[in-house]
């Protein structure tokens, strides 16, 4: 299921690469991509169920403000 979250504050390609790599990492996570441009994050998971989503989401909120403490998602 992919996911797509709309971040604010990522303020450079080196930072979106650092959020990515980390994303990836989370267990059942098949994609994932990010956009400091658009400030788009994308998110492709192995798996249909609204908890491990909801989990694996939260994981990727905590990997962006840890790397980009001012960053904002909507």
């Amino acid at each position: 299921m992919e996911k797509i979250l709309k971040v604010n504050g990522i303020d450079c390609a080196n930072c979106a690469a650092k959020i990515e790599s980390k994303i990836s990492k989370i267990k059942k996570v098949s994609d994932a991509s990010v956009n400091f441009m658009t400030g788009k994050v994308m998110i492709e998971t192995e798996t249909e169920d609204e908890k491990e989503i909801n989990n694996i989401l939260e994981e990727v909120i905590k990997i962006i403000n840890k790397i980009e403490p001012d960053a904002t998602i909507e």
